[in-house]
């Protein structure tokens, strides 16, 4: 498998996590978002992903763009771990909080939206977050256990971390949400967690190296 990533990218981070706790070794290309103007417009990269968003994944054949249609066939092709829970119930949370964070939060504050922010991306970014993280510590308190969804890693929490870090990055103040803060923190002790990080990645600065 090639994974085409940015080593910030909280979209490619969840694919990374995915990856490292199935055990799949890959080759990473990088895709630098802001240099040379964004590297994901290139003409070669827009073959690739016309969409030109990082990640992208050549696997078996094939070409998939879009983080949870990547986690989803790789649950599908490589069943341990589960990233699923068996219980209908249970994967009915667990696909509910990621599409909360995929599609609810990160979205509104990525780089495109931000640069047409100008002055005002960093209220934006953390206006986005901050009523998303008020829904998802409601949402939380209900299926919590030691992780997102009970005691198993899930697709939610390869979701929650990246967005934690965004959060982070955009000075959110994380005070409110105790049950993100919680799990987030569990998490990031896991070594799958750790090698997926964006400090640890071929493609970060020297200067965000961990």
């Amino acid at each position: 498998p090639i994974l085409y990533s940015y080593f910030r990218s909280s979209c490619s981070w969840r694919v990374r996590i995915a990856l490292a706790l199935k055990g799949i070794s890959y080759d990473l290309v990088p895709v630098n978002l802001i240099k040379d103007g964004g590297q994901q417009f290139s003409a070669e990269f827009k073959a690739l992903n016309p969409m030109q968003q990082v990640p992208a994944l050549k696997i078996d054949g094939i070409t998939l763009s879009q983080s949870l249609a990547i986690i989803n066939y790789l649950e599908e092709t490589h069943p341990n771990p589960r990233l699923l829970p068996q219980d209908p119930k249970k994967r009915a949370q667990v696909r509910m909080i990621a599409d909360h964070i995929a599609s609810g939060i990160q979205p509104l504050q990525n780089l495109s939206v931000l640069k047409q922010m100008g002055e005002k991306k960093m209220e934006w970014a953390q206006n986005c977050i901050t009523s998303g993280f008020q829904a998802l510590e409601q949402i939380l308190q209900h299926t919590a256990g030691h992780y997102c969804v009970g005691d198993e890693v899930s697709m939610a929490d390869l979701c929650l971390v990246p967005q934690v870090a965004n959060a982070e990055r955009f000075k959110v103040d994380m005070g409110p949400y105790p049950t993100i803060t919680r799990i987030n923190k569990a998490l990031l002790e896991l070594e799958a967690f750790k090698i997926s990080h964006p400090s640890q990645q071929p493609d970060t600065p020297a200067e965000l190296r961990a």
